[in-house]
Parts: C-alpha cells; sequence; structure tokens
C-alpha cells in the first residue's frame, strides 16, 4: 500500500496560544488544508464542485491531541480516505513532526451535499470518482 497524501505547514507563532503550543482550533484548519490540498492534488477544484452542484461537508471530528507543537515546528499533515456503502465517508489524518512523532489524529466522517436538494448525494465515491482526475489519491 502507498503512503497516504500529505502536505507539509510550518507552525507559525501566531497560531500559538498563552502555553507556546498549537491553538487546539488550528488543528482543524491544518486538517482541512490538507483535505483541500488532495482534493486539488487529484484534479478537482473548487469551481470543479460548484458547476456539479455539489459540495464536501463535515459530518463530524475528532481530534487526538498526542504531542504539542510549537512556533517553527515542521509537520506532515496525512489525509487518507476511507469509502462505506453509504452516504458517508471517513477521512484519517495524522499530524507528525519531521521526526515522526505523532502529534495528533484527526478522524472526520463527510458526506457530498447536493447543492439544490441541501441532502447527502447517495454514493459520494461514485461522483468522486467522476471529478477526479486522478481518483487513487482517494482509494478509488
Amino acid at each position: 500500500m502507498s503512503e497516504p497524501f500529505s502536505v507539509p505547514v510550518t507552525v507559525r507563532g501566531y497560531e500559538t496560544d498563552v502555553q507556546g503550543h498549537l491553538n487546539q482550533a488550528v488543528y482543524l484548519n491544518y486538517a482541512e488544508h490538507a483535505r483541500w490540498a488532495l482534493l486539488q492534488a487529484a484534479g478537482i477544484r473548487q469551481a470543479d464542485l460548484a458547476a456539479r452542484g455539489v459540495g464536501p461537508v463535515a459530518l463530524e471530528t475528532t481530534i487526538r491531541y498526542k504531542r504539542e507543537l510549537l512556533a517553527g515546528d515542521e509537520v506532515e499533515v496525512s489525509c487518507e480516505f476511507a469509502w462505506s456503502e453509504g452516504k458517508t465517508f471517513t477521512i484519517r489524518q495524522s499530524i507528525r513532526t519531521s521526526d515522526g512523532t505523532l502529534a495528533a489524529e484527526v478522524v472526520a466522517v463527510g458526506g457530498l451535499l447536493d447543492l439544490t436538494t441541501r441532502r447527502l448525494v447517495d454514493d459520494p465515491r461514485e461522483r468522486f470518482k467522476e471529478l477526479a482526475a486522478d481518483p487513487a489519491l482517494f482509494g478509488l
């Protein structure tokens, strides 16, 4: 199996809190950044989704903090999709320091929203296959 898609991020000073470590909300920003980077790498732009009348939605997100991150730390944020037979999918992500230390795990349940009906599409896996120039990045 190949390595999951990942993007590098440098922790910026303004993202830290009074204790000097990365603010809890910023972990979500890093995870979201990696998800959109994966979409773009697969050939899907936000405009493509809007043109097809769909948009990704987060239904549930869990973060497990393992190690603190400090300003200047270099991290890799991974992104791996797991598909089910229903209307939802799971995205598993890790945030690791440059030496491989796990700083956080993010697990999200998502779906693909029909922007007209405001309901989840029945088979998001098939929609991503249709939209992506490189569906293998989604494990398809």
